[in-house]
């Protein structure tokens, strides 16, 4: 059975951004690699992972939340439609056999923060988290100093730096 990746980002970027040129770079390799993707549905990051899996032979689901506005982007092959951001931070965590979250703003880092939480706390299997950038890599140091103060797991989110190694780490933990 296919594993899907869980990929979190902002909605803000355009075809022409870097940020979104990575994101499709990334979903077109989690395709190539045998992995659907699923996302929030709509337009930025999260459309450009669903394009390049779409366009390399994955899968996309779209997780959206009714009475949002915009129609979800065009290249979801299922769109799972919730009722409220929490109902669908839910359905995007339960659906994600592992999570990649890309740079974002503070929907990303609810996000992040609620996979990371659940993991800490034995609340899900333990999953594969994964952060792309300078800004999470930051953020990733920083929760671990006080995690480890703490005396709890330091090593449920990884930082990465190109997408390669994403690939190469979740091919290893899941395949």
């Amino acid at each position: 059975m296919k594993k899907t990746i869980t990929v979190f980002g902002s909605s803000k970027p355009v075809e022409t951004d870097e940020q979104y040129k990575l994101a499709y770079e990334l979903g077109s390799l989690l395709a190539i690699n045998g992995f659907d993707v699923c996302t929030g549905g709509f337009f930025g990051i999260m459309e450009a992972i669903s394009k390049g899996a779409v366009e390399n032979g994955g899968e996309a689901i779209g997780v959206t939340v009714n009475n949002w506005g915009p129609d979800a982007n065009k290249y979801l092959t299922k769109e799972i439609k919730c009722s409220s951001l929490f109902e669908r931070i839910n359905k995007l965590i339960e659906t994600g056999d592992a999570f990649i979250v890309l740079q974002g703003g503070t929907g990303t880092l609810l996000e992040l923060a609620m996979v990371w939480e659940l993991s800490n706390k034995g609340l899900m299997d333990n999953k594969p988290i994964l952060c792309h950038s300078s800004m999470w890599g930051g953020i990733v140091s920083i929760m671990n100093t006080q995690m480890e103060y703490e005396g709890r797991n330091t090593h449920l989110v990884k930082s990465f730096k190109t997408t390669e190694t994403i690939i190469d780490y979740l091919t290893n933990q899941l395949v």
